[in-house]
């Protein structure tokens, strides 16, 4: 972990309440994609953590959802600014498992972590199919994004407006994959964790409160005891989880 502060160099809609950030400083604690970042919001009590999108040698991008007063007042935040982020947070997907093949499937703001993982992937020369939900066309983001780095992209909606009419579940019996990234609301990952027939990883979405682990606020149980979502998390494997009821 690292405290360091930013300058924001891009601050855009991307689709109705979601937003891209890009800044510029400090990256060196960033490690795997799947981490997140706290940033620091003056005037408020707790930092916002958001997943990291992708990275490189001193530039971040961040892609966020309004989700209430903070997040709402990060979209008039302009180029220039400086902000105060922790970095290097949590435990992201690990790339080892990914196999010949693998699938990585988002819903919503769970896909920009799976962007950094493709890109990763496929500078490995590894081939990914990417399954993309939403609940319209109106959400769509990032859909070009990932076809550019080369990753075969699914496009599905929950009301037919755009794409394939249904889940990220919905194409797995006819797709062929050696190993599952996923990231999205609790509901999702439950379905995918049904649905596939291979291994996989999941990034879950808790309230945090300090973000690294000091205060307990996100534990969730495994096959393994608790563990921290902000700290163990927010990656757990298939085989160590266990749902709560």
């Amino acid at each position: 972990m690292k405290q360091s502060d930013f300058t924001i160099l891009e601050n855009t809609q991307l689709a109705g309440d979601i937003y891209r950030m890009v800044l510029e400083g400090d990256t060196s604690a960033i490690e795997n994609p799947g981490q997140f970042v706290n940033i620091r919001l003056e005037g408020r009590f707790l930092r916002r953590p958001i997943s990291v999108c992708d990275w490189e040698d001193g530039k971040l991008t961040l892609i966020y959802k309004i989700l209430g007063k903070g997040t709402a007042e990060m979209t008039g935040f302009q180029p220039g600014k400086a902000l105060n982020l922790l970095t290097g947070l949590g435990n992201g997907f690990d790339l080892a498992d990914a196999g010949d093949h693998p699938l990585l499937l988002g819903g919503g703001v769970g896909i920009p972590p799976l962007y950094g993982l493709a890109k990763r992937l496929r500078a490995q020369g590894v081939p990914v199919t990417a399954v993309l939900g939403f609940n319209r066309s109106a959400d769509i983001f990032y859909e070009a994004e990932f076809q550019a780095l080369g990753a075969e992209t699914l496009v599905l909606t929950a009301d037919g407006s755009y794409g394939e009419k249904g889940f990220v579940t919905t194409p797995l019996p006819r797709l062929r994959y050696s190993y599952y990234y996923t990231c999205g609301p609790e509901a999702m990952l439950k379905a995918v964790y049904a649905a596939a027939v291979t291994s996989g990883q999941l990034s879950f979405e808790k309230r945090m409160g300090c973000g690294f682990g000091a205060c307990m606020g996100c534990s969730c149980r495994t096959i393994t005891g608790n563990k921290r979502i902000c700290k163990e998390g927010p990656v757990l494997r298939k085989e160590e989880i266990l749902w709560e009821d």
